[in-house]
């Protein structure tokens, strides 16, 4: 298909559905303005739906890649009217499949051998269709059941091609829209583009499951099928085959005896695990990917799928995240103002008490509510929404979390609608910032940088010598002053660096001593005084040397 036929296509659809409507005609400059008033999807009749359902329909109709497109945007309510995302949130990641013979074609070219021999039995027909890809049923020579996922054949084209529309109109409508601007519609575009484009390396997606399944390991929480690398390349990858019930047959979940509050619960703690715990959670969990194990109805277990997607947290952000949530349990608005200077998220010269009295309005009032009934995914999008007003960069990573949490979110209230998942975060993040800061917080950080700060010794003699030849140099050209200034900094300098590898030295020992358990659960049992009193000295030993 050419460019111009797609071209066509999309605006019949358009057309079909009457998208015009959604457009701000009279903001636009009165060229635009004429043109679309003359513009033939005005011999259309305006469909008999909700402006939400006639976005769905089109987009269906558009293909995979706007369906793709439509399920992330369904899920930037600070993009979209409530209405709207409610009625996209229905589109199913399913679309129709692509010939089983074209599969077979493209399993044999990647893996080079016949479909006969490389697996005992494979279905033709597909078990699902999804966006990018659909799976089929197979099992390996050795009896193991599998799934092989296909990349779509020309996935890569079309995408290109739709890709190039959408941000053409995108661009159209940040330069001539009012809110524009502020919704950042370019910017969403190119999100979209970095997520599908992560999704096409299939192999990169098997890295990720191979991640999540060792993050995991004997788990009593989740199931993460493996991969068989044996089978996996950039458009195909062969997966375990796994079997239970799909997460959103609540129906089913309950006829097997499920304890859906242990269930609902069990979906919070895997959420925060691979955030604070791992820095690295599934971050496509929506209910297609996500069934369960009913073996032991009474500690039921996850079982996910899909890995394309996956979010990452710098420590730096996985902090700042935890603490400001902490001082929103707390209601101290004044250090979530600060928190959000401090971790860059809004520029330095934010008044604090301005922005302290905007989160107070927004917050105030849900803190009213009980506990339970309060949306934790929608609280933190009102954040990030005033946030925004205060010139609060776009942070992906974080866009990325919050879709995360209202998936997860959704999710445990469709399983148990009195979750409270405020009471279920407040211990693990307690608990989590106890871990980053005490004893055993401070030895894991200090064995993992030792070896760094150990390497660098060797650089001394070298840097002494870069030091006397300056000062040479310095001699040389008769500046007697600047001479001695350079000599009384550099003394200070190295005597700082000599009393700080002297503790590094005693830092080094007492982390071997604590390798042994005995030694940790001594170390762990010490009091909070006494850490405080180690600490005021080794300031004091880093001080003497100033």
């Amino acid at each position: 298909m050419t460019r111009l036929s797609r071209l066509l296509r999309i605006t019949w659809v358009v057309c079909k559905y009457r998208l015009d409507t959604f457009l701000p005609l009279a903001e636009l400059p009165m060229p635009l303005r004429v043109l679309f008033l003359l513009a033939p999807w005005h011999v259309f009749p305006v469909p008999d739906a909700s402006r939400g359902d006639r976005l769905r329909r089109a987009l269906e109709e558009l293909g995979p890649v706007f369906v793709k497109f439509g399920q992330i945007l369904s899920t930037r309510r600070d993009l979209l009217p409530d209405d709207m995302a409610e009625s996209l949130k229905y589109l199913q990641d399913r679309v129709p499949p692509f010939s089983g013979e074209i599969a077979r074609g493209i399993i044999e070219d990647e893996l080079g051998r016949p479909v006969g021999q490389l697996f005992s039995t494979f279905t033709t027909d597909p078990m699902a269709s999804a966006s990018v890809a659909q799976v089929h049923a197979a099992t390996l020579h050795n009896g193991q059941p599998v799934v092989v996922k296909v990349l779509r054949p020309g996935i890569e084209r079309v995408i290109h091609q739709d890709l190039a529309l959408m941000y053409l109109m995108a661009g159209l409508l940040e330069r001539y829209w009012s809110e524009g601007r502020r919704l950042h519609p370019v910017e969403v575009v190119a999100d979209y583009d970095a997520t599908i484009h992560d999704e096409l390396d299939l192999q990169r997606e098997g890295a990720n499951a191979s991640q999540l399944r060792r993050n995991f390991d004997n788990s009593s929480l989740i199931y993460i099928p493996f991969i068989d690398w044996d089978f996996t390349r950039k458009r195909v990858l062969v997966m375990e085959r796994i079997e239970g019930i799909p997460i959103a047959d609540v129906d089913a979940l309950r006829a097997a005896g499920v304890n859906l509050k242990v269930l609902a619960e069990k979906g919070v703690e895997i959420f925060f695990t691979q955030v604070f715990r791992d820095s690295f959670f599934h971050a496509d969990m929506h209910p297609g990917n996500i069934f369960v194990d009913t073996r032991n109805p009474a500690d039921p277990k996850y079982i996910a799928i899909d890995f394309g997607i996956v979010g990452t947290l710098a420590p730096d952000d996985q902090s700042y995240l935890a603490r400001n949530l902490l001082a929103f349990f707390k209601r101290d608005y004044r250090q979530v103002a600060q928190l959000h200077i401090q971790s860059g998220w809004v520029p330095s010269d934010t008044r604090v008490n301005e922005f302290e009295a905007a989160i107070r309005t927004v917050c105030e009032p849900i803190f009213e509510r009980p506990l339970k009934d309060i949306s934790f995914g929608h609280f933190l999008l009102r954040l990030f929404q005033t946030a925004r007003r205060f010139n609060m960069e776009v942070q992906p990573q974080l866009v990325l979390l919050q879709k995360t949490l209202l998936n997860v979110e959704g999710l445990g209230r469709q399983l148990y609608p009195e979750l409270d998942l405020w009471s279920t975060a407040q211990p693990f993040l307690e608990n989590w910032m106890r871990q980053r800061l005490g004893p055993a917080g401070v030895l894991k950080t200090l064995q993992a940088e030792l070896p760094s700060w150990l390497e660098q010794t060797p650089e001394m003699p070298q840097l002494v010598h870069d030091a006397l030849a300056a000062l040479r140099h310095a001699g040389t050209n008769g500046d007697q002053r600047a001479t001695v200034a350079y000599l009384r900094e550099q003394q200070a300098r190295n005597d700082r660096r000599w009393r700080r590898l002297g503790l590094a030295g005693v830092l080094a020992v007492a982390a071997l001593i604590a390798a042994r358990p005995e030694a940790r659960l001594w170390l762990e049992s010490t009091p909070a005084v006494s850490w405080g009193l180690l600490a005021m000295a080794g300031v004091l030993i880093l001080r003497s040397g100033r």
